[in-house]
């Protein structure tokens, strides 16, 4: 471009009348290639401030967007642990409000719930206490099992029928009895 320059200058400019006074246009004319010579001369010089200053700028914009993430992760993190615990409180209300009907429904069809099994248990555990030394006292063998060998000792301590008969259960009544 400066030897394209260089030819302009030469065109309107003849070496053999150097005293000539120049024109205003070719003032401004001149003006501009000495300024465009100066961009040429400090351009490189600009080009590395900008692209200094786009990579400060560039750092700055990235270290912000890893900020944000940082903290947006952490929300998103402790919403999703607030929304486990809700879901485990829930989950541990279902189940108890399941438990809950399921034994009223248990109760309903006459079944014995778990506290009535182990009062039941205790209960066999002091009949089998009794019994074991009453057979003391009368000389027996203690058996060493609980169910089995105490059925065993009650017939051969002569208890009597209704000690050793099972309790009867209520008639169930169906629809092709009363058919019959």
């Amino acid at each position: 471009m400066t030897k394209s320059n260089d030819s302009a200058r030469s065109k309107t400019k003849p070496t053999s009348q150097p005293d000539k006074p120049t024109p205003p246009a070719q003032h401004v004319w001149l003006a501009g290639l000495g300024a465009m010579a100066k961009a040429q001369e400090q351009g490189s010089k600009a080009i590395e401030a900008l692209v200094n200053d786009g990579l400060a700028f560039q750092r700055k914009s990235q270290a912000e967007a890893q900020q944000r993430l940082h903290e947006a992760t952490e929300r998103l993190t402790h919403m999703a642990s607030d929304l486990g615990q809700q879901s485990v409180v829930r989950v541990d209300r279902l189940e108890h409000l399941f438990e809950e009907r399921v034994a009223k429904a248990l109760h309903r069809l006459g079944m014995p719930s778990m506290g009535d099994m182990q009062l039941l248990q205790a209960r066999v555990d002091q009949l089998q206490e009794q019994l074991n030394q009453i057979l003391q006292a009368n000389g027996t063998d203690v058996p060493k099992s609980k169910a089995a060998p105490a059925k065993k000792q009650a017939a051969k301590s002569g208890l009597t029928a209704s000690a050793k008969t099972k309790p009867q259960r209520a008639p169930v009544k169906s629809s092709r009895r009363a058919a019959d």
